[in-house]
C-alpha cells in the first residue's frame, strides 16, 4: 500500500498559476490602463499607489495586477475573498498591515469579489483606508456603481478591465502551449476554437489547453484538430452571470436591437443568452415587454405574437420552442414602431401620482338604487350608441375642471396611423359640438325622456 501512494506523482502547479505574469510587460490586453501614458502604467512608474476597484469579467488579470502592485511599490500583500471571508478575517488583515507598519512597511489589501461583502463588511475598511494604513484594491466581475458602497466607491479609483482580445489571446495561446505541451502541435482551427472557446478568459484558455493536453495524452494523439477539440471539451457555456452585469447588458442589447428593427443583431444576442443558459422564459417575458413598449398599437400582433410565442416553448421546451421565440423577436424586429402607448401610459401614472384624488363626475356614476338615482347619479350620461355615429360628440368623461390632457399622441407608423386618423375626425366632432352655434347632435344631455328609459330600462347600469 505505501508503494502505491509512493508512486503517485505530486500534483502539478496548474498552468495558469505557472503563467502569472512576473511584470507589466506580460500582462495580456488592457492596453487602454498599461499602454504607454495610461492611468495604470503612470501609477506604476510614480511608485504612488493608491486605492481602487478593478472591474471586469473573470480571467483579465485584476488578481495578477493587484499582486504586480504590491511589487512595484515594495509592498506587503494581503489578499482576502469575499466568498470565505467574514469580520474575523478582515480583523487579522489589518493586525497584519499594523505590524507590518510598525516595520517600516505598506500593505496593499486585496479583497477578491469585493461585492458579495455586505454594507457593514464593505464599511469595516474605511478608517483604515482614510488614515493610509492600507492600500485599498478591491475586484469585481459586477458593476461597482450598484455592488459597492457609495463611501468606498469615493475614496477608490474604479478601472475598467476588459475581455482579452482575440489578438492577444493568440499570442497568450502561443506562449501557454510552448509551456505546457511544445511537443503537441495544434492547427489553426483547433487553436481558434480554444480561444472561442476561452472567451476572454486567459485562465479559461489555460485550463482547455491542460484538459486537451491530458486527453491527447490519454487518446495518444499526435496532433490536434478542431474535431478533438469538440470530442475533449465538454459543452461550452459563454460568459453569462445570471443576474449580473453581463446579464444585463446583454438583455440590453436584445432590446435595443429590437427596438432598432435589426433582426440579425437581435437573433444574434437572443442566441448567445440562449447558449449561455439564460432562461427561455425570461427572453420570452422580455420580449413581450417589448411589443407593449416599443411596438405597442402601431401592431397589436406584436403582444399576440410574443404570448404564443412563450406558450408554445412552454409545451414544446427547448431546443424545439426556442424557434418559436426566434420567430417572435425577427417579427418584433421588423414590426413597425411606437411608443406612444407607452408614453401616454407613463405621463398619465405620473400625473395621477402627483395630481389629487378628483371625484368621479355625476353623470359618469352608475345609479343601481333609487337614492343614488336621486343624489344625481348617471343623470344626463349621453350612452354613446345611441348616438350618431356611437360617438356623444363633446361629452366629457375626466373630472370637473381637469383639462384634457392629450397624453396619447399615436404615430402615422402602422395601424397606428389609422388610430390617429380616428382620433383627429372625433375631435373634430368634439370642436363642432362644443361651438356656440352647433346644432345638438342627437339627443343631448337634457333631452331623455321617461319613454327613453323605459325602453333601455338597464342604461343606468351600464358601465
Amino acid at each position: 500500500m505505501a508503494d502505491l501512494f509512493e508512486s503517485i506523482a505530486p500534483p502539478q502547479v496548474p498552468l495558469a498559476e505557472r503563467m502569472r505574469p512576473k511584470s507589466l510587460d506580460e500582462v495580456a490586453g488592457q492596453a487602454h490602463l498599461l499602454g504607454e501614458g495610461k492611468p495604470l502604467r503612470l501609477a506604476f512608474a510614480s511608485r504612488k499607489p493608491h486605492s481602487m476597484i478593478l472591474w471586469g469579467p473573470p480571467g483579465v488579470g485584476k488578481t495578477t495586477l493587484a499582486r504586480l502592485m504590491a511589487q512595484g511599490f515594495d509592498a506587503d500583500f494581503v489578499a482576502l475573498s469575499a466568498v470565505f471571508s467574514g469580520v474575523k478575517e478582515i480583523r487579522e488583515a489589518i493586525q497584519q498591515a499594523q505590524a507590518a507598519k510598525a516595520r517600516g512597511r505598506h500593505t496593499i489589501l486585496f479583497v477578491d469579489e469585493v461585492h458579495r461583502f455586505n454594507k457593514s463588511q464593505q464599511d469595516a475598511f474605511l478608517p483604515y483606508v482614510e488614515q493610509g494604513l492600507v492600500t485599498f484594491i478591491g475586484a469585481t466581475t459586477e458593476n461597482p456603481s450598484f455592488e459597492v458602497n457609495s463611501a468606498l466607491l469615493s475614496r477608490a479609483a474604479v478601472y475598467v478591465l476588459e475581455p482579452i482580445d482575440a489578438e492577444a489571446m493568440t499570442a497568450l495561446f502561443e506562449r501557454a502551449r510552448l509551456a505546457a505541451c511544445p511537443d503537441l502541435p495544434f492547427d489553426d482551427d483547433a487553436r481558434e476554437r480554444m480561444i472561442g472557446f476561452a472567451d476572454g478568459d486567459a485562465r479559461r484558455l489555460m485550463n482547455l489547453i491542460e484538459q486537451v493536453q491530458v486527453a491527447a495524452e490519454t487518446a495518444g494523439a499526435a496532433k490536434v484538430d478542431a474535431a478533438f477539440v469538440d470530442a475533449a471539451l465538454s459543452q461550452n457555456l459563454r460568459r453569462f452571470d445570471k443576474g449580473g452585469e453581463a446579464f444585463y447588458d446583454q438583455i440590453s442589447a436584445l432590446h435595443k436591437s429590437v427596438r432598432g428593427s435589426n433582426p440579425d443583431a437581435a437573433l444574434y444576442w437572443l442566441c448567445r443568452m440562449l447558449d449561455g443558459g439564460a432562461d427561455p422564459l425570461y427572453v420570452g417575458r422580455r420580449l413581450i415587454r417589448m411589443a407593449v413598449e416599443d411596438i405597442g398599437l402601431a401592431d397589436p400582433r406584436a403582444l399576440e405574437m410574443t404570448l404564443n410565442a412563450c406558450a408554445t416553448y412552454e409545451r414544446l421546451g427547448s431546443p424545439e420552442g426556442e424557434l418559436a421565440l426566434a420567430q417572435a423577436t425577427i417579427f418584433l424586429a421588423c414590426a413597425a414602431k411606437s411608443n406612444a402607448a407607452y408614453k401616454a401610459y407613463n405621463a398619465a401614472r405620473e400625473f395621477v401620482k402627483r395630481d389629487g384624488s378628483r371625484p368621479v363626475p355625476l353623470h359618469l356614476r352608475n345609479a343601481p338604487t333609487k337614492l343614488m338615482k336621486n343624489l344625481g347619479y348617471g343623470k344626463a350620461y349621453r350612452y354613446a350608441h345611441d348616438e350618431p355615429g356611437a360617438y356623444a360628440a363633446g361629452e366629457s368623461y375626466l373630472p370637473e375642471g381637469m383639462e384634457r390632457p392629450e397624453w396619447y399622441r399615436p404615430t402615422p407608423r402602422g395601424m397606428e396611423g389609422r388610430i390617429a386618423e380616428k382620433l383627429a375626425q372625433l375631435r373634430a366632432l368634439d370642436k363642432a359640438a362644443e361651438s356656440p352655434n352647433a346644432r345638438p347632435l342627437g339627443k343631448q344631455a337634457g333631452e331623455r325622456s321617461a319613454s327613453d328609459g323605459a325602453a333601455n330600462a338597464s342604461a343606468d347600469d351600464r358601465p
